[in-house]
């Protein structure tokens, strides 16, 4: 049974940072490049950055950039999204994901597997 679990969300002042981790289990974490994503109430799901299988190929959303950053330790099968400079725009629930695509995708219908979520709530 494939499993993402995330954690580390929280409330932070607009300014903060917070670091969530996404702990994968059930397929080989190797052969998948992991995602993360944001939704608010309603569709749609925001792409914020995503990891190739190696790690080499990083990309992020344009409101994230310089701000957020993606990292994957194969070791322990995790993904992390550091968060610094957090704006209240940037509330929402965060979802990390599994694709096959070796680079990584902005698209979320690329995406095989998802987690739970977690929320980040950033208040002024």
């Amino acid at each position: 049974q494939v499993q993402l679990v995330e954690s580390g969300g929280g409330l932070v002042q607009a300014g903060g940072s917070l670091r969530l981790s996404c702990v994968v289990s059930g397929l080989s974490f190797r052969t998948y490049a992991m995602g993360w994503f944001r939704q608010n109430p309603g569709p749609g799901r925001e792409f914020v950055a995503s990891a190739s299988r190696s790690g080499a190929i990083i990309n992020y959303g344009d409101s994230v950039k310089g701000r957020f950053a993606i990292s994957r330790d194969d070791s322990m099968n995790t993904v992390f999204l550091k968060m610094d400079n957090l704006k209240s725009e940037d509330t929402a629930a965060y979802y990390c994901a599994a694709t096959t695509r070796a680079t990584g995708s902005s698209y979320s219908s690329d995406y095989s597997y998802w987690g739970q979520g977690t929320q980040v709530t950033v208040s002024l």
